[in-house]
C-alpha cells in the first residue's frame, strides 16, 4: 500500500532552520557537536537544536516552555543539560533543568518543583557532578536578586538514568554568589553565520497560497509577503517589523491582499490590510479597519474582512484564538454577548454571527461588515455550560462549516481540542454533524471535496472524511530526524497540500486517497 502523504519539495530550507533567531550556542569539540538555541518570533517555546558541526544536520531537537539560559554537554554521556527560566515580572524567578538524550532525542524535566528555579549557568565538574547557578527564588525585599544568585552542585551516579522530576529543592540550596546575566545572542549569530553562510533567520509561517502558474506565496513573522518561483528561487520578499497573517489572492492573480499582524491587547495601533503587487511586492493599496479583522478569500474569490476580536471600554482587542473561516459565501465571525454580573474585562459569551459580504470602494477592495449587517445565528459552543475558543475553519460546498476549536478550562483534559462539522443555515442552531476530538491544538485547516486536512501543534497532519469525520490517515511531519510543527496549510488543488512550518519552511506535499 502506498503511503498517502509525501513531501515533494522544501522551500526556505537552510542550515540551523529549526532555531529561528539564535540566542546561545555551545560547542562540544570532542564529539563534533554544536547546541544552538533560538526563538521564532513571538513563540513562547524556544527551540534547542543539536547539530553535527561538519554537516550541520540536526541530530536532536527539544522545545522549552521558557527562555533557555544555559547549556552544557556531558563529558562522556550523549547528554545535553539545558537550563531555562525567566522572571515573571512581579515576584518569582522560575525555570527548569532539561536533560536531552542525544541518541533518542527525548528529554525530561529534572526539577521536582513545578515552578522550579531560573537556571543561569551550567558546568559539568566531572561525570557525576553538575554545578548549577540559579537566580534567587524571588526578589521579595532583595535589591540584588537580579545580579546575584545561588550555586549548588547536584550529584548523580548515572545522569543517563535520572528520572523526571527527581531533583529536589533541598539539593539546590547553596551559597549566595554574583550572578551576571550575559547576553549570548551576538556570539551565537556570529558562530551560526560563520558555519552556515546560507543561513538566514526565518520565522513562523502564518499563511501559504499557490498560484495557477506554480508560484508560492507566504506570510511570516517579520515578512508581509514573499513569493517563490516554480524553480524554487525566491523572487521577492517584503520585510516588515511584525509581519503578515492571512492572504487573499485577487481573482486575476496580479495582486494579493495581506492582513498585517494584529496589535497586542494594550497596543492602540490600528491593524492594517495592504494590497501588494504579485510582480514585485510593491504596495498598491491599504485599508485601515476600525477594529481587529480576519482576511480571507470568499467562495467567489473576492477578498473579505470579518471582525476578529472584541472591544473592552471601546478599545479593540484581538482574539487570542481567532475564529477564521475561509472560502465562505458570507462573513462568519464570533459576536460576544455580555451578561449581567460579568467583569468588565470579560468580552461575553461568543455566538456565531454572519454578515453579507459587501465590496469596498471598488469591487476588489475588502470592506468590514457594518453593525446593521450582523445576524447572530447560534451559540459558538453547542455544549451547555462549556466555553469554546476559536480556531481555523472552512465553509463546505453545501454551506456547512468545518472548524477547529478548544474547550476552555483552567487545566486541559484529554479530548479538549476538536474539529466539528456544523449545520450553518439560518435557523439550524449549529447542530454538529460530527465531532473529532484530540489532545493537541489545531494550527491550520483546509478541505477539498472529500477530505478535511488538519495540522496540529505536535507536528501531526490528520486527514478526516468530510462526510462523517472518520480518520483516513495520520502523518507525523518530520524533516530530517526531527519533528516539524505545521502552522499553515492550504489545499492548492486535488492531491496537493502546501504547508508552512514554525521554523519558516514551506513544504510542497502530495496526498493520495
Amino acid at each position: 500500500m502506498t503511503y498517502p502523504f509525501s513531501v515533494d519539495r522544501i522551500l526556505g530550507s537552510r542550515p540551523f532552520a529549526e532555531i529561528g533567531h539564535p540566542a546561545l550556542a555551545v560547542a562540544d569539540g570532542r564529539r563534533g557537536l554544536l547546541a544552538v538555541t533560538g526563538t521564532h518570533g513571538f513563540s513562547h517555546h524556544p527551540a534547542v537544536g543539536v547539530y553535527d558541526s561538519a554537516t550541520l544536520a540536526c541530530r536532536a531537537l527539544v522545545r522549552s516552555r521558557d527562555v533557555v539560559q544555559a547549556m552544557a554537554f556531558h563529558p562522556t554521556l550523549p547528554l545535553l543539560a539545558v537550563g531555562t527560566g525567566s522572571y515573571d515580572g512581579g515576584y518569582f524567578f522560575t525555570g527548569d533543568l532539561l536533560l536531552l538524550d542525544l541518541e533518542t532525542g527525548t528529554s525530561i524535566s529534572a526539577f521536582e518543583d513545578g515552578q522550579g528555579r531560573q537556571v543561569l549557568e551550567l558546568e559539568w565538574l566531572d561525570e557525576q557532578r553538575l554545578r548549577v547557578l540559579m537566580a534567587p527564588p524571588d526578589d521579595w525585599q532583595d535589591e540584588e536578586a537580579h545580579t546575584q544568585g545561588h550555586t549548588a552542585v547536584v550529584v548523580r551516579r548515572d545522569w543517563a538514568s535520572v528520572p523526571a522530576r527527581s531533583i529536589r529543592p533541598h539539593e539546590l540550596v547553596g551559597p549566595r554568589v554574583p550572578a551576571p546575566r550575559p547576553d549570548g545572542r551576538a556570539a551565537a549569530y556570529r558562530l551560526v553565520s560563520e558555519l552556515g553562510p546560507d543561513w538566514e533567520p526565518r520565522l513562523t509561517v502564518h499563511a501559504v497560497e499557490e498560484l495557477s502558474d506554480g508560484r508560492i506565496l507566504a506570510t511570516l513573522d517579520e515578512v508581509q509577503l514573499e513569493c517563490w518561483l516554480p524553480s524554487g528561487t525566491r523572487a521577492w520578499t517584503v520585510p516588515d517589523e511584525e509581519g503578515g497573517r492571512e492572504i487573499a489572492v485577487a481573482r486575476d492573480e496580479k495582486s494579493a491582499w495581506v492582513s498585517l499582524a494584529r496589535p497586542e491587547r494594550h497596543n492602540r495601533r490600528t491593524q492594517s490590510v495592504v494590497r501588494l503587487s504579485l510582480a514585485d511586492g510593491a504596495e498598491e493599496d491599504r485599508v485601515a479597519p476600525t477594529g481587529c479583522v480576519s482576511l480571507s478569500s470568499a467562495a467567489d474569490g473576492a477578498p473579505a474582512l470579518s471582525p476578529s476580536g472584541y472591544r473592552i471600554r471601546g478599545v479593540p482587542v484581538a482574539a487570542r484564538h481567532p475564529f477564521h473561516i475561509r472560502h465562505a459565501s458570507r462573513a462568519w465571525f464570533l459576536s460576544y454577548v455580555r451578561q449581567e454580573g460579568t467583569r468588565r474585562s470579560h468580552p461575553g459569551t461568543p455566538w456565531m454571527a454572519t454578515a453579507e459580504l459587501k465590496p469596498g470602494r471598488g469591487s476588489d477592495r475588502p470592506a468590514e461588515p457594518t453593525r446593521t449587517d450582523v445576524l447572530r445565528q447560534f451559540p459558538y459552543s453547542w455544549v451547555a455550560d462549556e466555553e469554546h475558543l476559536g480556531g481555523p475553519g472552512v465553509e463546505s460546498a453545501d454551506g456547512s462549516l468545518i472548524h477547529a476549536g478548544t474547550v476552555f478550562r483552567q487545566s486541559r483534559r484529554p479530548g479538549d481540542s476538536f474539529v466539528v462539522r456544523r449545520e450553518a443555515s439560518d435557523g439550524s442552531g449549529g447542530t454538529p454533524r460530527w465531532v473529532f476530538r484530540t489532545d493537541c491544538h489545531a494550527t491550520a485547516l483546509d478541505a477539498d471535496t472529500t477530505t478535511v486536512f488538519v495540522a496540529y501543534d505536535d507536528g501531526e497532519i490528520v486527514a478526516l472524511d468530510l462526510d462523517d469525520g472518520t480518520v483516513l490517515w495520520r502523518h507525523r511531519l518530520t524533516l530530517g530526524n526531527v519533528t516539524a510543527i505545521p502552522t499553515a496549510l492550504t489545499v492548492s488543488r486535488q492531491g496537493r497540500l502546501v504547508i508552512g512550518t514554525r521554523d519558516g519552511r514551506i513544504l510542497l506535499c502530495s496526498v493520495t486517497a
